[in-house]
């Protein structure tokens, strides 16, 4: 169950659903998350009253104000190959969805295990561990 916050500049509703899809698609189509497993945090940024800030061109990438920031947080144990498929079809697919230069698709992935999740109702539905009595 990934979760996933897109923080986007310039991007209102339209483009917000847009990198929301690309991401998706790529979590499904590059590591084989369940097309209904859908949680996403979408935040555009105005560049006046909130803003991101960034290096135009850290590690040779010269980046413009285009940027997207993509934090995904989901269970470990994927492999390093499976996390750079899933960084290249995030690049692609928000470039063919959301017209977001590859250059601008920055992804950070968050691991953890599966006493780290709740779904609701105060309850780790992912733990393998019975609660104390």
């Amino acid at each position: 169950m990934p979760f996933v916050r897109i923080d986007a500049l310039g991007a209102g509703p339209d483009r917000l659903d847009a990198l929301g899809r690309a991401v998706h698609d790529a979590l499904v189509e590059a590591i084989g998350i369940p097309p209904d497993d859908r949680f996403q945090v979408l935040v555009g940024h105005d560049g006046v009253r909130s803003t991101l800030r960034y290096d135009d061109g850290y590690l040779g990438i010269r980046r413009d104000d285009g940027l997207v920031y993509v934090t995904i947080t989901l269970r470990s144990g994927r492999t390093p190959a499976q996390k750079q498929a899933l960084y290249r079809r995030i690049a692609e697919l928000a470039h063919a969805y959301a017209g977001t230069e590859p250059r601008n698709v920055f992804v950070n992935l968050i691991e953890n295990e599966p006493i780290d999740w709740s779904f609701g109702e105060g309850v780790a539905q992912y733990a393998t561990v019975a609660p104390p009595p």
